[in-house]
């Protein structure tokens, strides 16, 4: 069986869609396929149509539904952990990514020997603005995170059956599934494709939630930020031992200072601003730790039902 995991979140408009050409991918497979939908605390109608639709589907599917949001990598762990495999495909729900990519990575892990195929974006439909902001950052990410990182980055994938029991073991908080992936390592296969356009809804990634991605990859993958604060530190101890020693062979020479409320001001704030950065970097470390210590599940799952596909066996 091939398993192909979707996390629904505000995905209601493209979900008819969705199905019939998970269909045509279904009757081009060699063997049966499942598709685990897991709706992630969507506000709008996406568990009520999927419950009309997949009865009626070719494909064997699950539907599990969260009791709220808990984010897209909670929920495509969820549906790995659902999926029976033993080859498996996650992708989104929205159809940027074209459903056929999920042949090419059962392709490649069936008869290629590997163990991860991932796509790797060769160009994107999207407005100009959003197409730069995100070639920076996966540029900045490549270089100062991961650096096996593809340079578009990486929305959909496909693993093998151990690569999916790591990477559930894996139950970190606030990370990324898709650095996990990475660090992992074994056999992989980039695969290119080309990002579509959205034709229905709008992304839930917000500029919050973008942030947000850009500092847990940071903090889980790399020691950057403590050896940005280390660097700072030392321009600080730096800046103060010249400034001091300034001061004193003024002195020496017999210089008439006056005490200047500016100079004064600005050395206070500098040290006062790189102490609370300093303290913002360790408290972000120290409350990652403590989320992991908790032992709270990653997402709960308040409805599942499962269906069975006419190709089913």
């Amino acid at each position: 069986m091939y398993s192909i995991v979707i996390p629904v979140y505000k995905n209601e408009g493209s979900l008819p869609e969705l199905v019939a050409a998970l269909e045509r991918v279904d009757g081009e497979l060699r063997h049966p396929l499942e598709v685990v939908f897991v709706v992630d605390g969507s506000p709008d109608r996406s568990a009520e149509l999927l419950g009309e639709l997949l009865p009626k589907a070719s494909f064997s599917s699950q539907l599990l539904v969260h009791s709220r949001n808990f984010g897209s990598f909670p929920a495509i762990r969820t549906g790995l952990e659902a999926a029976r495999g033993p080859y498996f495909a996650v992708m989104a729900a929205d159809l940027q990514e074209p459903p056929e990519l999920m042949l090419e990575f059962f392709q490649a892990l069936e008869n290629e020997g590997v163990d991860a195929a991932i796509g790797v974006r060769a160009g994107r439909d999207d407005p100009p603005l959003k197409r730069a902001t995100s070639q920076a950052y996966w540029w900045l990410y490549r270089r100062l995170v991961q650096r096996e990182m593809p340079e578009g980055g990486v929305d959909v994938f496909g693993c093998n059956l151990v690569i999916r029991d790591h990477l559930i073991s894996l139950d970190e908080r606030n990370s990324s599934l898709v650095g996990l992936l990475f660090w992992l390592g074994f056999r992989r296969k980039l695969v290119p494709y080309r990002r579509l356009p959205r034709r229905h809804g709008s992304s839930g990634w917000t500029l919050g939630r973008s942030l947000r991605y850009v500092m847990d990859s940071a903090f889980a993958f790399s020691d950057l930020p403590i050896r940005l604060l280390v660097i700072l530190g030392a321009l600080g101890l730096a800046f103060s031992l010249v400034f001091g020693s300034f001061v004193f062979v003024a002195r020496l020479l017999g210089s008439d200072m006056v005490a200047g409320y500016a100079a004064t001001i600005v050395t206070l704030t500098f040290f006062g601003g790189l102490n609370t950065f300093g303290l913002g970097i360790i408290g972000s470390y120290i409350w990652r730790n403590f989320e992991n210590s908790k032992g709270r599940p990653q997402a709960i799952v308040m409805a599942r039902r499962e269906f069975e596909g006419e190709r089913s066996p």
